[in-house]
């Protein structure tokens, strides 16, 4: 399913597509798929096609967080979630920095 979702997203001209394994970290799903696009009207877009493709081949989707605004969007496709960032909402967030977080680093336990 993560190849499907980045294969979509590709196509879908979204950038700097990033996928983060976090089953051991969390039960609420198996990956994150970061994506940015454009602008808003584009990750309103992306995220409206990513919903069509995915229900075509079978996987139904809930109504997508972060409309309307759409300067982040969330897709929950059950094990995967899709996170549609415009460019500096994803820096600001930096999503990728706060998964691939470890909980036994020693600069942790000392914080």
């Amino acid at each position: 399913m993560v190849d499907v979702v980045n294969n979509i997203l590709d196509d879908l001209k979204a950038e700097k597509i990033n996928t983060i394994d976090i089953h051991h970290k969390t039960s609420i799903a198996d990956y994150f798929i970061i994506a940015t696009c454009r602008s808003t009207r584009h990750t309103n877009a992306t995220a409206e096609e990513l919903i069509k493709k995915l229900k075509q081949i079978g996987i139904a989707c809930s109504n997508p967080e972060g409309r309307p605004k759409c300067d982040w969007v969330i897709v929950d496709a059950g094990s995967v979630v899709i996170h549609l960032f415009r460019s500096e909402v994803r820096e600001l967030y930096n999503l990728e920095k706060l998964w691939n977080m470890t909980f036994d680093s020693v600069e942790t336990r000392l914080a």
